[in-house]
């Protein structure tokens, strides 16, 4: 017999996962990949001897990862390792207040007790509530579509409804957050979380505030072999299921049978037709629908959403040790509301953005010469409107050089031995984000959780979408549960 056919479209993180489900299901699978590598944002770079994590960087929830290994029927251990991080992250203020956030949440609270205005009950309220939210919401808004009738037939399902006033929905996670906390250090701290999907805390619900939940509660973890480790973990498993991946194949088209109710063909590469049952668009859903969809009308409410925001990274070969430095780094601005004023009202870069350092030479040595470190530099800022932004690099790389060098008291331009420069507009012509955002659209609506494009599509039958761009979001952990939403849809669809 026959097996049916899947594409994929895009060899991103959720794109590899659907791949592997669809093979599991017994599909047979080709993914279409533009460049010449998988990844998409979750790739790798190599210079001088260094070697960098290009996007993300702090890894949660690995049990995502896991799963995909044991539906294969394999010992996850076998292919992919990872350890718990003891420090999850060092915080520095401008007014010297040092914070080191460690797995011992004891401990993390006495610590905030000790050196701030705020205390230990403060702390255990705030993640208490932070657990509610997730309780509430991981099943009905995380790990089901909200676009499927069937998703809201469930016990659990309308338990959450009734629970919902519980996640806190109608005030912004900068507000909730003032509530908890007397300490507005300790308020700055956790308004940094509406960042991990690339929105604005002082516009956000506090629905955001669930996010803290998946760090101290599961825990933080570094791959054995940094981020892009994950990546490589599961195209072994992929290939070994048979997975077929076609790189700097870039996808023209997506093909559908126009007559009757529309239902996917499969896709044009280089002017040739590749047939399929089911089709999974991994690409940024604008892009899927501007350049892939002919004569399909398009989601205009949908694709005009405020985009979430993007990043610009250095990325530093650095000669010496950092001993004041651990794996993660937050450096804070001062004025925490104007620098987001910056990047979401004015669409700039404040002149005092809060800092974010990688280090993962810290944990895995081969990552960066002897005697040498290797530095992930990311500030956010906003998605590509035009912004002049070769100019706003040159401001940005002096005054991060200069807010670092002053609160480490060491002059660090002079320890960079080679660097790299990712932008919004790199990031939108290496990994297809429109305007560069990464996260797709943004959260900074009590609604947005509901806004966001649904996995499949309502028009042609057997077309799915994944990825960060789609819901339930960004980040790794939601990228592979859109791929987890697809293939619980897929097993009822075709056969």
């Amino acid at each position: 017999m026959t097996k049916p056919k899947a594409i994929v479209i895009g060899a991103g993180i959720a794109g590899i996962a659907s791949a592997i489900r669809l093979s599991i299901k017994g599909y047979d699978v080709d993914v279409f990949e533009a460049s010449s590598k998988a990844g998409g944002k979750l790739g790798e770079i190599k210079m001088n001897g260094f070697r960098f994590d290009a996007g993300p960087s702090l890894f949660t929830m690995p049990q995502y990862v896991d799963e995909l290994f044991k539906l294969a029927g394999k010992n996850p251990g076998d292919y992919f390792k990872y350890t718990k991080l003891k420090e999850v992250c060092r915080y520095f203020y401008e007014d010297g207040l040092r914070l080191n956030a460690t797995s011992d949440l004891d401990r993390f609270a006495k610590e905030i007790e000790e050196k701030t205005h705020s205390t230990a009950a403060e702390v255990y309220r705030y993640l208490k509530k932070s657990k509610t939210i997730y309780e509430v919401t991981h099943r009905v808004f995380l790990e089901r579509s909200l676009h499927k009738l069937k998703s809201y037939l469930h016990w659990d399902t309308l338990r959450s409804i009734f629970r919902f006033g519980q996640i806190d929905a109608f005030r912004t996670q900068a507000k909730a957050n003032q509530s908890f906390f007397k300490d507005k250090r300790i308020t700055q701290l956790f308004n940094r979380y509406a960042t991990y999907n690339g929105s604005d805390p002082y516009q956000a619900p506090a629905t955001l505030n669930v996010i803290p939940h998946f760090e101290y509660h599961f825990g933080a973890f570094i791959p054995e072999n940094g981020m892009y480790g994950i990546v490589q973990a599961l195209l072994k498993l992929a290939e070994e299921l048979g997975i077929r991946f076609n790189y700097n194949q870039k996808v023209e088209e997506i093909l559908y049978n126009k007559e009757g109710k529309p239902k996917v063909k499969g896709v044009k590469v280089n002017d040739r037709s590749y047939q399929a049952d089911v089709v999974v668009s991994n690409l940024d859903i604008w892009f899927t629908y501007k350049n892939l969809l002919t004569g399909i009308a398009e989601p205009k409410k949908l694709l005009t959403q405020e985009r979430s925001s993007s990043a610009m990274i250095f990325y530093w070969g650095m000669d010496g040790h950092y001993s004041g430095l651990g794996l993660h780094n937050i450096f804070f601005a001062e004025d925490y509301q104007k620098e987001f004023n910056a990047i979401w009202k004015d669409k700039t870069i404040s002149s005092d953005p809060t800092i974010y350092i990688n280090i993962t030479s810290k944990q895995l040595r081969t990552d960066a010469p002897a005697g040498s470190e290797n530095w992930f530099v990311m500030i956010n800022v906003p998605a590509n409107s035009g912004q002049n932004w070769d100019q706003l690099i040159k401001e940005a790389r002096a005054n991060i050089i200069k807010k670092i060098s002053r609160m480490l008291n060491r002059n660090i331009e002079k320890d960079i031995i080679c660097e790299q420069v990712l932008d919004p507009r790199s990031i939108e012509s290496k990994t297809g984000s429109y305007q560069g955002s990464l996260y797709g659209n943004s959260s900074n609506n009590q609604f947005s959780a509901f806004l966001r494009h649904a996995n499949f599509s309502s028009k042609i039958k057997n077309l799915y979408f994944c990825g960060g761009s789609v819901h339930p979001g960004g980040g790794i952990p939601l990228a592979l549960l859109s791929a987890k939403i697809i293939d619980d849809d897929i097993s009822s669809v075709v056969r």
